[in-house]
């Protein structure tokens, strides 16, 4: 497994805008696809974005498609998530995610059981 470690939540008014950021450890990085979850205060995590591990193919929940944007830096070992235009139902924990080294299903990637290693988790606030 890896070590995630996510940062840059907080709180923000409706509208605007936040960039989390996630640092793996590790060689790994660079073949590994990654992803971004969210979980609200009783309810279910649920698949935010996904990017493979070369950069070039990346998905979205159709809840953030238009707002947010997955990038990431194999050089830094670091996956970003820009969130653009927040709601309040953006509130939540939003927790990186890394898979095993190689694989990626384009079939699978909004499923929790496809991802290998998560982080903690930052907390994102959006104020109506």
């Amino acid at each position: 497994q890896v070590q995630l470690v996510e940062s840059g939540g907080g709180l923000v008014q409706a509208g605007g805008s936040l960039r989390l950021s996630c640092g793996a450890s590790g060689r790994t990085f660079s073949s590994r696809a990654m992803g971004w979850f969210r979980q609200a205060p009783g309810k279910e995590r649920e698949f935010v974005a996904a990017i493979t591990w070369s950069g070039s193919n990346t998905y979205y929940a159709d809840s953030v498609k238009g707002r947010a944007t997955i990038s990431r830096d194999n050089t830094k070992n670091t996956v970003y998530l820009q969130m653009n235009s927040l709601k309040p139902e953006d509130t939540a924990g939003y927790y990186c995610a890394a898979g095993i080294p190689g694989v990626f299903s384009a079939l699978r990637y909004a499923l929790k059981d496809s991802w290998n290693s998560w982080g903690q988790g930052t907390q994102v606030t959006v104020s109506s």
